[in-house]
């Protein structure tokens, strides 16, 4: 429920402040007064796109405040709107965006008006107003077959795509079929190509390695005099004084450390020198070798490791081509279960939707009658669409009869605007109470309806006011007699500008503007003695 708006520079409103009760509120005013700002306002405040022109001449910025019940607890939804077109949002003080304020205001308030009626018209809005009836039934249902779509859609298009790709991939299949045997001929190992760039740079250098071994191994262990008996003969030295001191155990053991290390050293270096000896046109083998993985490298990656990585991508599209009627029959095997998913979801939500049209048109018929349609039909028809779309199977249209002996016609081709304002007061009414949103908000319901079917649209407003808050515009008496509570717009001037005001009426102020509804400027004994009257006749009714 609405309970309090604040509405400062906005349009001729320079600054207003509105508390909202329960039970119908009814808002009127003069023409021109601002009954159309309120709902603009009331709008932006529930996630209407903003619209830097609302900002009041002379004003920096406008800013709406709404406060309201959310689920049970108070909210407080905050716009503004600067003249640079920046647009802030907030609920409860905390910046938003405007779809999640959009997202808080679906669960508060409904704002039917003029574009409402234009949307009745349309018969691709009618299946909406039947799967809000009765919604809980065709929700779940509902839910299953979205379930049931996606996964078709899925499916099917791994179908598609396999069979699209197919001639590609059969196009491709003998380049991948070479590269594939390229590859594998040449039986590359990863790392391959730096042994191979060392084993070059040893071979080049081969002599100049040789040399420098052999020389190595002479000092290290050539004559009498080398590294290896002289390191010998001092460790037998101090081996002979080491049981003297704790210091000398410790050289000789570094001594004998030494001695091994002088022993595997020997063994390294005899082993290069092995490897640097090597057969005639070693090189250019090795040469030729890092030739072919260069080559590979300029098609297929710059490494061994990219090299390999295509060869295994190119394998399985390989493997898919090879295995395509294999997974071409799968696919469609698969295709055809979540198709007979789909259709049996899709047959079960039509069944509900035809049950929930029946029970529809049974109760707005009724709700017509009350409306002084004493001789309206209304016809609700569900048939089956062209092909299952994202909302299901099914085509839908009201077709309705307001006169007797007419035939049943489509509603765009047969309503007023006056009709069409009272078939959708009779739409919400019956679907009100399913669509669980506590506040509706009506901007001039009573379009193009004046008399007793004035009378009668104000009393289905009292009954739609039992169980929701309603906030109605109206130029009609017999709608604003009808209120629990009064409202009246109006403006003044100054010096600079005009401003509109909204003003809660008192008992006496409402009669008073009862009366300037019946009889225009000229309010008389008659038109108050009038106003007292339809005053007391609504009053007995919602008794």
């Amino acid at each position: 429920m609405i309970e309090h708006i604040r509405i400062s520079d906005f349009a001729i409103i320079k600054s207003t402040d509105v508390d909202f009760h329960p039970g119908l509120n009814v808002i009127t005013g003069e023409t021109g007064s601002g009954k159309s700002i309120i709902i603009e306002a009331m709008s932006l405040a529930l996630g209407a796109r903003a619209d830097s022109s609302f900002v009041r001449r002379g004003a920096e910025k406008a800013k709406i405040q709404m406060q309201a019940d959310l689920d049970g607890e108070s909210c407080i939804i905050t716009r503004e709107l600067s003249r640079n077109g920046r647009n802030l949002c907030r609920l409860n003080g905390d910046l938003v965006s405007l779809s999640q304020i959009q997202e808080a205001a679906g669960r508060i308030a409904d704002i039917h008006g003029q574009y409402d009626n234009q949307a009745l018209l349309d018969p691709e809005r009618h299946m909406e107003l039947v799967d809000a009836f009765r919604h809980e039934d065709i929700r779940s249902r509902f839910q299953a077959f979205t379930s049931a779509y996606v996964n078709y859609k899925a499916v099917r298009g791994k179908l598609n795509k396999l069979l699209h790709d197919e001639r590609e991939n059969r196009r491709r299949v003998n380049l991948c079929r070479y590269e594939l045997q390229e590859i594998d001929a040449a039986q590359l190992r990863v790392g391959e190509d730096t042994e191979l760039n060392e084993r070059i740079s040893v071979l080049k250098n081969s002599e100049k390695i040789f040399q420098a071994m052999n020389m190595a191994q002479e000092l290290l262990n050539g004559g009498e005099e080398n590294a290896e008996n002289m390191i010998g003969q001092a460790e037998a030295q101090i081996s002979s004084v080491a049981s003297f001191s704790s210091d000398l155990k410790e050289i000789s053991g570094l001594l004998g450390g030494i001695s091994a290390d002088l022993q595997e050293l020997n063994d390294r270096i005899r082993t290069v020198t092995e490897k640097t000896d090597f057969q005639p046109g070693e090189v250019d083998q090795v040469i030729s070798r890092l030739d072919l993985i260069d080559s590979l490298k300029s098609k297929y990656g710059r490494s061994i490791e990219e090299i390999l990585s295509y060869r295994d991508r190119i394998a399985g599209e390989l493997e898919l081509v090879e295995n395509f009627e294999d997974q071409k029959a799968g696919l469609e095997k698969q295709t055809k279960a979540a198709l007979d998913v789909l259709k049996e979801k899709t047959a079960s939500l039509t069944e509900a939707r035809k049950r929930s049209a029946a029970e529809l048109e049974a109760a707005i018929e009724r709700e017509l009658h009350d409306l002084n349609f004493p001789y309206a039909q209304l016809q609700i028809t569900i048939e089956k669409a062209p092909a299952i779309t994202s909302s299901g199977g099914d085509l839908c249209e009201f077709l309705i009869s307001t006169n007797k002996g007419e035939p049943l016609k489509s509603l765009a081709k047969t309503a007023s605007g006056g009709e069409i304002s009272r078939i959708m007061l009779a739409i919400k009414n019956v679907i009100g109470d399913d669509d669980q949103i506590p506040t509706m908000i009506f901007d001039e319901i009573d379009t193009g309806i004046s008399g007793i079917t004035a009378s009668v649209v104000a009393r289905k407003l009292q009954q739609i006011a039992k169980n929701h808050q309603i906030i109605c515009i109206t130029h009609l008496p017999q709608i604003a007699a009808a209120a629990d509570t009064n409202y009246r717009i109006y403006k003044d001037s100054d010096d600079d500008a005009t401003y509109s005001h909204i003003q809660l009426l008192n008992p006496e102020q409402k009669t008073a503007e009862i009366a300037r509804l019946l009889g225009g400027d000229a309010v008389t004994d008659l038109t108050m003695k009038s106003a007292e009257q339809l005053i007391w006749a609504m009053e007995k009714h919602r008794q």
